[in-house]
């Protein structure tokens, strides 16, 4: 009988990377053939959604029937980890998304209870691996790991990040992409004219960067026809609440002042998986101008690979990890000179989007490959427990003829 998995995540309708990727992971781990209601009863999977503030995302209010959701912790609310923990231990396995900023206690230290009270065993996905954390941040990720039953890091960055700096046992590490979906039997979408096509997309917020990208534009003058850059996406919720749209409204002034407003097309929506396909897929170029230097994923890096379009972006530790040997190019931080001499040359040379592309788009990097992955890893973990279940079993054996205390039973 195939396992069943019980996912702790953000989920859509929330409008983020995490919720995004949860959903698909499920969506190919599961047989497409379990419905919500199969997942309710304990089979197929389910999920423990997490949940703050109002109820709404982006806008959006939240259906508290979304496909395959069997709990929503509301993590404002105290003491919602009792219930999230019993709702995962009805599946044969949990799978945890952990993130900074969505579980309730400093660093997020609320996660901890939940994997003590699992029963099941438990793989604990990391997005984010700091390399300078505060001592509870430290504290909490050791943590998490010494009670998981394995960690998932998504770049080998990542794991020798983990393993290297924190007090963490590399048996229980490992390694599998984010995944990716396939666009190779999409349509791309028409941008309206024939001008060479830029893209970034993905929740907008300051730390992307698209000032370097525009300042870069500015640079690309003598291109003709002069590029057109699309920067789809909402404003991170999050930033919206406390900042409104400042940053989007001070990218919109520098594209004035540097003579690119008309280079520069805004689309301030969270797009569907079809559309968002179809607008990669219309690009010449992926632009990832971050301005981190701690980001060991990126899923919008790993959807453009996948798709085949050619990659400039800064040095950023996931970027350095998948385009140090194509399929992209990479520049310094910061430095529109060489981010426009990157997009030129992309643009420019002869056959180089090809050369750059190549096989890195490949299966490995699709979801159904991702899937299989975790499905093996758990399989594996769900063996290493039988025997050590049977050992119980006979030992306690002899007890069965009479009443047993709670005293001798461990938690």
């Amino acid at each position: 009988m195939p396992a069943t998995y019980g996912f702790l995540s953000t989920y859509p309708p929330t409008q983020c990377g995490l919720a995004t990727f949860n959903a698909a992971l499920a969506t190919h781990l599961v047989a497409e053939s379990n419905s919500g209601a199969e997942a309710r009863a304990g089979s197929g999977s389910g999920v423990v959604r997490l949940l703050a503030g109002d109820n709404t995302s982006g806008g959006v209010a939240l259906d508290r029937s979304a496909p395959r959701v069997v709990h929503t912790w509301h993590t404002d609310r105290p003491g919602g980890w009792v219930a999230a923990a019993t709702a995962l231990n009805r599946f044969d396995v949990a799978i945890i998304q952990h993130e900074y900023g969505i579980y309730p206690g400093d660093a997020g230290a609320e996660i901890l209870p939940v994997l003590r009270a699992l029963r099941i065993p438990a793989i604990v996905v990391l997005h984010t691996v700091l390399t300078q954390p505060d001592q509870l941040q430290r504290t909490v990720l050791e943590e998490i790991a010494g009670t998981a039953d394995a960690v998932v890091t998504m770049t080998d960055t990542a794991r020798t990040r983990l393993v290297g700096l924190y007090d963490v046992d590399a048996r229980k590490v490992t390694v599998i992409p984010h995944g990716a979906a396939s666009h190779h039997a999409v349509t791309p979408e028409s941008t309206g004219d024939e001008r060479p096509h830029l893209l970034t997309w993905g929740l907008l917020g300051p730390g992307k960067g698209i000032e370097w990208a525009i300042r870069a534009l500015a640079f690309l003058d003598d291109i003709e026809p002069r590029p057109i850059y699309t920067v789809a996406g909402r404003t991170h919720p999050k930033v919206l609440e406390q900042q409104g749209d400042q940053y989007r409204d001070s990218l919109k002034a520098l594209a004035e002042e540097r003579g690119v407003a008309d280079c520069v097309r805004w689309s301030d929506v969270y797009l569907k998986p079809d559309d968002l396909s179809r607008l990669i897929c219309s690009a010449d170029a992926v632009v990832l101008p971050y301005d981190s230097t701690e980001q060991v994923t990126s899923g919008v890096l790993i959807e453009a690979v996948a798709a085949g379009i050619p990659v400039v972006a800064t040095e950023f530790p996931h970027a350095v990890e998948l385009l140090a040997d194509g399929p992209g190019l990479l520049v310094p931080h910061q430095d529109p000179e060489a981010m426009a001499m990157a997009i030129r040359r992309v643009l420019a040379e002869p056959g180089l989007p090809g050369r750059l592309t190549g096989p890195a788009g490949g299966p490995t990097l699709r979801w159904p490959a991702v899937a299989a992955r975790y499905q093996a890893l758990a399989a594996r973990l769900l063996a290493d427990r039988r025997p050590r279940a049977a050992a119980g079993s006979v030992a306690a054996s002899p007890l069965k003829t009479g009443p047993v205390s709670a005293g001798t039973i461990s938690a």
